[in-house]
């Protein structure tokens, strides 16, 4: 009798597919100062759980054309994404895992950025650094607002790391 209801228990569950919960990580980067930007960014990679559709993709907040212009006032702006090889290049520094809510609340943050009007970059107000941090705080993380390092996104990453103890790669 045990086997027979057994048999039919495992004839049950095979009727559902298995589904695993989807899930989004959010990876924190910086990329060495040179010629390429935006040198702090984030990666998105997992699976939306509200679609389906499998995430890698990342976004990075940038100036529209690097010109001595930026050392002057703002400039147009722009999100950005890197290739991979421009990702292996740079320094992952910790991820978080995004519910579906962070996730879509990320994706309305980026285009938010995205749409910003006019000369959205400042090197001193509104950089990628500025963009990662933002970032950071949208999905409940401690930043310091009255950072010395806007300019220096691997220490300012370094920086949140110190601020939020359980965070890791």
């Amino acid at each position: 009798m045990f086997r027979y209801w057994s048999l039919v228990i495992v004839a049950l569950f095979s009727l559902f597919p298995a589904s695993a919960r989807a899930e989004v990580v959010a990876t924190f980067y910086s990329h060495d100062f040179g010629d390429h930007f935006p040198h702090a960014f984030v990666k998105l990679k997992g699976t939306d759980e509200s679609t389906g559709q499998a995430v890698d993709t990342n976004y990075g907040f940038t100036a529209t054309s690097v010109s001595p212009a930026i050392l002057m006032g703002s400039v147009k702006g722009m999100i950005e994404t890197k290739d991979a090889k421009y990702i292996a290049a740079s320094n992952p520094h910790f991820s978080v895992k995004l519910s579906e809510a962070e996730y879509q609340r990320f994706m309305a943050f980026v285009e938010k950025w995205r749409s910003l009007p006019g000369k959205s970059y400042n090197l001193g107000k509104r950089n990628c650094v500025h963009f990662a941090m933002e970032a950071a705080a949208l999905l409940g993380l401690s930043v310091n607002r009255q950072s010395r390092h806007f300019k220096k996104p691997k220490t300012f990453l370094l920086e949140v790391m110190g601020l939020n103890k359980t965070l890791k790669l």
